[in-house]
C-alpha cells in the first residue's frame, strides 16, 4: 500500500482526522477523545496491521502538549506518524497504549517524567529518569530552572 493509499484508507476509518502533507511518511493528527479507538483499529485492521511502535515523543506546542507515535507494519512494510493532542495544557492526559504495544510502557513513563503527560490506565506510571521527589517537567518550554538558569 502506498502512503497515499494508506492515508486515504485511514481517512475512511475516521473522517475527523487531520493529515499533514510533509515528509515521506504519512502524518495524522488525532484528538485525545478519538485516540484510543483509532490505535486499536490501526493495530488490528488487516489493511494497516501496525504491529511495531518504535518511537514515542512528547512535544510542547504553544497551546497544548502532543505525543508523537512512530508506527510500522512489519508485515505490510508501511509507516505512519500519529500526533495525539492533549486537551488541557496544565493537566495533559492521553490514554495509554501500553496494553496494545508493550514498547509504549517505558516510552510513556519517559514522556510523563519529562513533560508531565499523564497516560491514563498505565500500569506503572512513575518517573523513570529523574528523582521521585523532583518537581516540574524539565522539557516543557515554561519550565524554570533557577540552578542551571535555562531560559527559552
Amino acid at each position: 500500500m502506498t502512503n497515499e493509499e494508506l492515508s486515504n484508507y485511514i481517512k475512511e476509518l475516521n473522517p475527523n482526522l487531520e493529515f499533514e502533507e510533509e515528509g515521506n511518511i504519512p502524518r495524522l493528527i488525532v484528538e485525545a477523545a478519538d485516540f484510543r479507538q483509532l490505535m486499536e483499529t490501526l493495530r488490528s485492521d488487516e489493511k494497516t496491521l501496525l504491529d511495531y511502535m518504535y518511537c514515542l515523543s512528547g512535544v510542547d506546542q504553544p497551546e497544548h502538549l502532543e505525543v508523537h507515535y512512530h508506527m510500522r507494519s512489519t508485515s505490510l512494510g508501511h509507516e505512519i506518524v500519529i500526533k495525539a493532542k492533549t486537551v488541557d495544557r496544565e493537566n495533559p492526559e492521553i490514554p495509554t497504549i501500553s496494553d496494545i504495544w508493550r514498547t509504549a510502557e517505558f516510552h510513556e513513563r519517559e514522556a510523563y517524567d519529562l513533560y508531565g503527560i499523564v497516560f491514563t490506565n498505565h500500569p506503572d506510571l512513575r518517573r523513570i529518569l529523574l528523582e521521585d521527589d523532583r518537581e516540574g517537567w524539565p522539557l516543557r518550554k515554561d519550565f524554570e530552572d533557577p540552578i542551571n538558569m535555562i531560559a527559552y
